[in-house]
């Protein structure tokens, strides 16, 4: 069958109606988009287009589409032309029908269940878009594309995968055996502008005294620990901790796929590497974090603490790299700490649970608990303070909080944060330091919702 044959019988009205035409239209007109491109690699010369900036290889792409569809006596307007040769343009120079998505600032996360389903998260709710792939090997070859530009692969011998796109997005694959159904692939997505503070308390993601607080921490050069769920909006928060860190300070961050967008001028950044398919060569978190001891770090970032690295990322925090910020995952500050806990006995250490928590004590200085809400919105809901050992049981006294008190018509969650009235132990660090908070900040009567 033709393009042209093939075009007309997403045009027939007798091809069915409604859901069925629909349906009908879409496959021919994926059908169409792959035999296009099939033709185009028949007739590119590829090493000339080597030599072509981006923007020269997509003028030189458009006019093949434009001949071929001529050549073809294609019925297309204007508007159809358009729309097909920017699909083609996508799928040889990008990520095919992820481009659109991809471009689009109000998607967080893109999440493909097999070729014929891809979901996005707008403003913290998932929806289900019109974005389709012609067929599970089609997405299979965008997989590997954007893992392959990482030096990762993804196959039977190892089914899944982490990557990041160029802009930073953290990717996730699953291929068969494994997934029953197809390739899924998951995109985190992440601003090329990093949200500010200024973006945070318009979200009311946090309160101008937290503001304050989280500033005069970073530049106390006071140990951190982000804790939260997925999605919760940890890294986020750790990007803008990290703005308070002064320019003059050599950071070293560590990451399973580098996704922090730091501002600094003094920046190192170190990625894990898996195994190869003899599997050999792996590069772990733990073997970072040794390693950036010898680079001489002012602070140490680690992206995610989950697993016997936390033993070393408390061992640096403990020997000279004050500032240093981790994130983890977790549903309170204490199950944090009760899961860094866990994390130190995966290390094979022989240490007692007290020698455990006084390590975690003398590490860490402040836990800040992120939660994403029923209605989508992410906040710093808990800012607590570690003061130290009380018989066995590391204690906490909580700093700030958000506290829930219902749903309105529309889903969206009500409450108000406030302080507790706690005046932290840290306020005098931060006043030695150069960065004094008044009292007022911790004052239990001042409401923000």
């Amino acid at each position: 069958m033709s393009l042209r044959e093939r075009l007309a019988l997403a045009e027939d009205p007798r091809a069915g109606i409604g859901v069925q035409l629909e349906h009908s239209s879409a496959f021919a007109y994926q059908d169409l988009k792959k035999t296009m491109h099939q033709l185009i690699l028949d007739r590119i010369d590829l090493e000339r287009l080597k030599r072509l900036t981006p923007e020269q290889f997509k003028h030189e792409l458009a006019l093949l589409v434009q001949r071929i569809i001529e050549d073809e006596r294609i019925v297309l307007n204007q508007s159809e032309r358009h729309h097909l040769v920017l699909d083609i343009q996508h799928e040889m120079l990008g990520f095919g029908p992820l481009e659109p998505l991809l471009a689009d600032p109000g998607v967080s996360d893109i999440l493909v269940n097999t070729h014929d389903k891809v979901y996005v998260e707008r403003t913290g709710r998932l929806e289900l878009t019109g974005v389709t792939f012609h067929d599970n090997a089609h997405l299979m070859k965008i997989i590997e594309k954007i893992v392959s530009r990482v030096g990762r692969r993804v196959d039977e011998s190892s089914p899944m995968v982490d990557a990041r796109l160029p802009d930073g997005s953290r990717v996730n694959a699953i291929i068969p055996p494994l997934a029953v159904d197809g390739p899924i692939l998951s995109i985190r997505r992440f601003s090329s502008n990093p949200l500010t503070v200024e973006r945070l308390l318009e979200f009311k993601s946090l309160t101008p005294p937290m503001v304050q607080v989280l500033e005069a921490l970073g530049h106390a050069k006071l140990n951190i620990l982000i804790s939260g769920g997925t999605g919760s909006g940890k890294t986020t928060l750790l990007n803008v901790l990290s703005g308070a860190i002064p320019g003059t300070e050599r950071i070293v961050t560590i990451e399973d796929a580098a996704e922090l967008q730091l501002r600094q001028p003094h920046v190192v950044r170190l990625e894990t590497r898996p195994p190869n398919l003899e599997g050999k060569g792996e590069v772990t978190q733990r073997a970072l974090v040794r390693n950036a001891l010898r680079m001489r770090p002012d602070r140490i970032i680690l992206g995610e603490v989950r697993g016997a690295e936390a033993i070393d990322m408390l061992q640096a925090m403990n020997t000279g790299h004050e500032g240093s910020l981790a994130t983890i995952h977790a549903n309170s500050p204490r199950d944090a700490l009760a899961r860094l806990e866990n994390m130190v006995g995966m290390a094979g250490v022989n240490l007692t649970s007290r020698a455990v928590r006084q390590q975690i004590c003398a590490a860490v200085t402040v836990v800040m608990q992120v939660s994403r809400l029923t209605d989508g919105a992410r906040k710093l809901v808990s800012l607590q303070e570690v003061t130290g050992m009380e018989g066995d049981v590391i204690a906490m006294h909580e700093i700030f909080r958000f506290e829930q008190t219902g749903v309105d018509a529309n889903g969206r969650v009500l409450g108000a944060f406030s302080a507790t009235g706690v005046r932290p132990r840290f306020a005098d660090r931060l006043r030695l330091y150069g960065a004094p908070v008044p009292d007022s900040v911790f004052d239990p009567n001042r409401f923000f919702e």
